[in-house]
């Protein structure tokens, strides 16, 4: 029995849009929730969410069965991250932070059994091979796995040419907030000069073989980027979503009073 099909690296590949939310909560029982109301994909972060690797696991537990494909993001790019989340059953890691294609090539062989990359022999006892149930997984888990790299300063920008001629890289997130604060705007992604490289990267990613992928909180933005020819688009934050929705309630409610 081979690895499982990754069908999410299948559609960004063939350029087919896809419409993702981002999953902060850090709790299996959210993000389980979360799998069921129709997103194409989904970032379970651990970046900037207070998860660990047994929180990121359970997640992806909760996730099983659900059309939503999980991405995980590692908080930093380093190759001993890439090796736990695989093992733990990711098959699509987002690496943040990601400058040079020096970068990109050591996120791509961390993702890669010998002799393509360095992963670490260790399925057989892990989550991902259903502790060795699937017998071909090492076989085949190279062509199931994807990496998705983000650029979110100038000088990934200014090195994009590069990070976009790296085998094994399959996607090219645009990182806003951070993008923004780079370029002299903290907390004002909208600014014209930042939507304007913005545009210009998504542009040049589309026009690569890599898929773009970006996240927005407002569907007017998301729209322009689909146009601009990003491919996976984050439409919102499952905590900021959650916090705005129950203070509406709340305002509303003792308005009743």
């Amino acid at each position: 029995m081979p690895a499982p099909k990754n069908l999410f690296k299948d559609a960004i590949a063939a350029k087919q849009p896809q419409i993702g939310l981002w999953v902060t909560a850090a709790d299996a029982g959210i993000t389980e929730l979360i799998g069921t109301t129709g997103f194409d994909w989904l970032v379970v972060d651990s970046e900037h969410a207070p998860n660990d690797i047994r929180s990121l696991r359970d997640s992806l537990m909760a996730l099983n069965g659900s059309d939503s494909h999980p991405v995980v993001r590692i908080p930093f790019g380093e190759a001993w991250m890439v090796k736990q989340v695989l093992d733990a059953g990711a098959q699509t890691v987002l690496v943040p932070m990601v400058d040079t294609a020096e970068q990109a090539r050591e996120m791509a062989a961390a993702m890669y059994y010998p002799p393509k990359g360095i992963r670490g022999m260790g399925a057989s006892g892990a989550r991902v091979s259903r502790f060795a149930a699937i017998a071909d997984y090492v076989a085949t888990a190279n062509d199931e796995v994807c990496l998705i790299v983000q650029a979110e300063s100038r000088a990934a920008l200014d090195n994009l040419d590069d990070i976009l001629a790296v085998d094994g890289v399959h996607g090219v997130f645009i990182g806003p907030a951070d993008l923004s604060a780079d370029m002299g705007y903290p907390g004002n992604a909208n600014a014209p000069e930042v939507q304007k490289a913005i545009a210009a990267a998504i542009q040049k990613i589309a026009a690569s073989d890599k898929a773009a992928g970006i996240l927005t909180q407002d569907l007017a933005s998301a729209k322009t980027y689909l146009d601009l020819g990003a491919t996976f688009v984050a439409v919102g934050i499952d905590t900021v979503f959650l916090a705005k929705g129950l203070r509406k309630l709340s305002s509303d409610a003792k308005d009743l009073l």
